[in-house]
């Protein structure tokens, strides 16, 4: 199942409103899937943009390491850990604790 909109962004934010809670997943995993592989600074481009529309989850978006790279564009830094928190993910020195167990990859998931 491919996403295909009229614009970069929605296509990403299709993409990110499909991520369980409870799992992450980075940027360059969307932009792969989204068919646009070197694209991952776009994606986050697209995050931080995102924050004004709650129905985004953006706090399940990080960087290919499990880094909380996002978390200044938040109301505080401290916000997007919180959420995850609030999600069962743990969350330490602003890297996801067990990341590779909780990464969602959406060219697995989404077939």
């Amino acid at each position: 199942m491919h996403v295909k909109t009229e614009s970069f962004f929605a296509d990403v934010y299709e993409v990110v409103k499909l991520i369980p809670p409870g799992r992450v997943t980075s940027y360059g995993a969307i932009a792969s899937y989204l068919g646009t592989r070197g694209s991952a600074r776009m994606v986050g481009w697209a995050m931080n943009a995102s924050h004004t529309m709650p129905e985004i989850p953006a706090h399940r978006v990080v960087n290919r390491l499990g880094l909380l790279t996002g978390r200044n564009h938040f109301e505080t830094p401290q916000r997007m850990e919180e959420l995850l928190l609030a999600e069962g993910i743990e969350v330490f020195e602003n890297q996801v604790v067990n990341f590779d167990t909780l990464f969602w990859d959406p060219a697995k998931e989404l077939l």
